[in-house]
Formats: C-alpha cells, sequence, structure tokens
C-alpha cells in the first residue's frame, strides 16, 4: 500500500507540481488549498504525511500545525512544513512539532528526500 500524502498549498501551480512529482513515484495524494480544507482532510482521510504550506489562507499554516499535533487520533500523521519564508521559521516550525522543515523553491529531488525522510524507505516505497 501506498503512502498517503496531503498537500497543503495555496497556490496551483505549486500544488500541481508538488502532485506530479509525488503521483509519478506511486503516492496517493490529497489536496487542500487553505487551513479549514486541511483539517478537514486530516480527519477524513487520515494521511500518512501532510506537506503544510505556512502561508495559506483560512486557518493559517502554525494553527493546522498546531491542530494535527494536538489530536491523538493523528499521532501517526507525520508533518513536513514547506515554506517560502526562509529558514527563520524553523524553530518555530519544529517547536510546533514539524518533522521536517524546508524551503521554496526546491528540485523535485529535495521533495523527494524529504518525504523519504520523513516516511522512511519502507513508507516511501510505492506499493508494487
Amino acid at each position: 500500500m501506498s503512502a498517503r500524502i496531503l498537500i497543503v498549498e495555496d497556490h496551483p501551480t505549486m500544488r500541481e507540481a508538488m502532485r506530479l512529482v509525488l503521483e509519478g513515484e506511486g503516492f496517493d495524494i490529497d489536496e487542500a488549498s487553505d487551513g479549514d480544507q486541511a483539517l478537514a482532510a486530516v480527519e477524513s482521510d487520515r494521511p500518512d504525511l501532510v506537506l503544510l504550506d505556512m502561508s495559506i489562507p483560512g486557518i493559517s499554516g502554525p494553527d493546522v500545525l498546531a491542530a494535527v499535533k494536538r489530536n491523538p487520533g493523528n499521532s501517526k500523521v507525520r508533518v513536513i512544513v514547506v515554506t517560502a519564508t526562509g529558514e527563520e521559521g524553523r524553530a518555530a516550525a519544529m517547536a510546533g512539532g514539524a518533522d521536517h522543515y524546508f524551503t521554496k523553491p526546491f528540485s523535485p529531488i529535495a521533495l523527494l528526500q524529504a518525504v523519504e525522510a520523513v516516511l522512511g524507505p519502507e513508507d516511501a516505497a510505492p506499493a508494487e
């Protein structure tokens, strides 16, 4: 079974690029364009991993991160913070419970490496 990844990104082009890279590697992808959709998707779909942009409309990225990590039902949901704000937010994101942090722009290889680092090679490997 392939890992399920929720991409939370308000820019359609960036969201599409991430989806294409990850689907190309065999992951099951869900998408959300704002914080409200993100929290609803986490509750209904129980993704293995959330790729979370911190600058999203509605419920903010930091508040989505806090809500996901605060809910005991999400204990296995991992979160990679993806942001264009640079390294300034790393400490806050990691203190908030993020499992990994990287900045935009990024290469497809960097995205896949981050996903594998968080999921581990077994979960990151596509289903045969």
